[in-house]
């Protein structure tokens, strides 16, 4: 015990033999700071954008500069493919700054990490659907667009964020029906009826309706509910008359669903 305790005092004092690594910000005034982070943005290296921003607002909390860095640092990690982080820091500087002039960015760029979320490498290959995906990343983008249209109707991000969510309407839409559809494949025709009917309900204008009221006919045929099914096919006429979910088969004598 005596030798283990000797040798631990050696270490301990070891360590202030150590020479101290060197901070190569000591002394930097925050427009340098400022001027290197930005660099380093330009540059593509956003890890250290990062840390000369963060660096920038603990040094200089109360300079002008110290907001926009954390502004800086939400867009850094956005472009990192960092969307937690940067998602953390959006919500971050909302919370602190709720009435900053450019705090209708920082909701637009919320709502543009989540837009953007990808599935990686595997995603990329398959080029999969924003429909076939999970939804919530999309959900949350689309409050936050929503959010920025509410609070700042003036901004000039609130034409795009409007139509992103539009877009992102109709994937909602797309995916419930793209549920709905596994179900009616597999004869799971309730939860088919049930998927479908959500769509329609929550999604009201979505173009992926049109789908949404096929399977609900189709399901609620398959279950003997007929008036639910002509329900269904009344609205669909309505909604859509052109349909080519029906088209064919409107002068046969086989109900039109049968054909599918």
């Amino acid at each position: 015990m005596r030798s283990l305790a000797f040798i631990l005092a050696l270490l301990l004092g070891g360590c202030g033999l150590l020479p101290e690594l060197k901070d190569e910000t000591a002394g930097w005034s925050a427009n340098r700071l400022y001027s290197a982070a930005k660099e380093a943005m330009g540059d593509g290296s956003y890890e250290k954008a990062v840390k000369y921003f963060e660096i920038l607002e603990s040094r200089y909390p109360f300079g002008r500069y110290a907001q926009q860095a954390q502004i800086e640092i939400a867009y850094a990690y956005y472009k990192a493919g960092e969307p937690a982080s940067a998602i953390a820091a959006c919500d971050r500087f909302i919370k602190l700054h709720p009435n900053h002039p450019n705090v209708d960015y920082v909701y637009y760029l919320k709502g543009l990490v989540n837009f953007n979320e990808d599935l990686g490498i595997l995603g990329y290959i398959s080029m999969q659907d924003l429909s076939e995906r999970d939804p919530k990343a999309a959900r949350e983008s689309f409050d936050a667009f929503k959010e920025l249209v509410a609070k700042f109707p003036d901004s000039k991000y609130a034409a795009d964020a409007a139509a992103r969510m539009k877009y992102l309407v109709n994937a909602l839409a797309s995916h419930e029906v793209h549920v709905a559809r596994y179900y009616l494949k597999r004869g799971a025709y309730v939860a088919a009826a049930n998927r479908a009917q959500s769509a329609v309900k929550t999604y009201v204008d979505a173009p992926a309706n049109e789908e949404a009221l096929f399977i609900m006919v189709k399901s609620y045929d398959a279950l003997g509910l007929n008036d639910l099914r002509d329900d269904a096919e009344r609205v669909m006429r309505t909604n859509f008359p052109n349909s080519d979910y029906y088209k064919r088969g409107l002068d046969r004598k086989e109900p039109w669903w049968k054909l599918w």
